[in-house]
């Protein structure tokens, strides 16, 4: 087994994986693709790649840092690439707490923040606004119904309910023509879709938060596969979601699979030796964004 991996060697990865996702998204622009505007891809891989070489593994996994015992292999670099292909083509940039990266075994996640959510639905054409509301115990919240579709009619928190225990939450988007839509989820829902997420220990040290963001992700459905935008950016931004549970995953797309076989051909680094005593994941990553 090799020693850690030298920061000459690292700058080199990273200059390596860089390059692969820039020539891929000039092929993504050349089929049409458009990116945000004013979205600076270098800028955010910069930022990307500081908290990329922050992310430590698991207990489990023996410690250390991701990057220098997977970044070199041509798994953990295939995974690098596509999760910052995924941050770009949902035109996140995690210095802003809109995204942070997650170490599962060999494999880099990229997950959304429930800014990042809202960052990524408002490049949707027929989205104006989108906001999520904690419900907690105490709370004044009605609902109604328009024309068959369920509303909030009154939602009046106070500040001496904010310790209270959180009984559901809502999201409301607003759609370019003003209208708004809204999504409804009690605690039990809640706490179903967390039991399948693959960390849990975050939704306890950060209830409101990701709270806010499940609801969001339900939300974000309906426009998301009835989209007439890219259908690249429907793709990444649906693999992000899933990716933060367990179930199956949809079959990988094109783009992961050429950026794989790309990495096959690049010239290895040496072999990385496991780091001990690192702290968790998730938990750590939501730590630095908050």
């Amino acid at each position: 087994m090799g020693g850690k991996i030298m920061a000459n060697e690292l700058a080199l990865l990273q200059r390596d994986i860089t390059d692969v996702v820039l020539d891929k998204v000039t092929e993504l622009e050349e089929q049409g693709v458009q990116l945000p505007t004013n979205y600076n891809v270098a800028n955010a891989l910069k930022q990307a790649f500081f908290k990329i070489n922050e992310v430590q593994l698991s207990q489990k996994e023996g410690g250390g840092l991701y990057m220098e015992k997977y970044g070199h292999t041509p798994v953990g670099k295939a995974s690098v690439a596509n999760s910052l292909l995924d941050m770009i083509q949902q035109g996140l940039n995690p210095g802003k707490n809109q995204c942070y990266f997650i170490a599962y075994g060999q494999k880099l996640q990229m997950s959304r923040s429930y800014f990042g959510t809202q960052t990524a639905l408002k490049r949707l054409s027929d989205i104006e606004e989108v906001k999520a509301e904690v419900i907690h115990q105490g709370d004044v919240f009605e609902i109604g119904a328009v024309e068959n579709e369920t509303v909030v009619t009154k939602f009046v928190p106070s500040f001496e309910n904010l310790d209270n225990p959180i009984v559901g939450a809502f999201a409301t988007i607003t759609k370019s023509d003003g209208t708004k839509v809204y999504t409804i989820m009690t605690k039990k829902q809640i706490d179903q879709s967390w039991s399948k997420a693959k960390v849990q220990k975050v939704q306890q040290e950060f209830p409101e938060e990701m709270a806010k963001r499940t609801v969001i992700n339900r939300a974000a459905k309906p426009f998301i596969n009835t989209s007439d935008d890219a259908d690249l950016f429907s793709d990444a931004f649906n693999r992000t979601t899933a990716g933060d549970y367990d179930y199956s995953q949809h079959e990988a797309s094109k783009k992961a699979q050429t950026i794989t076989e790309r990495f096959k051909t690049m010239k290895q680094a040496e072999a990385v030796q496991e780091e001990k005593n690192a702290e968790t994941t998730e938990t750590k990553q939501l730590k630095r964004s908050g």
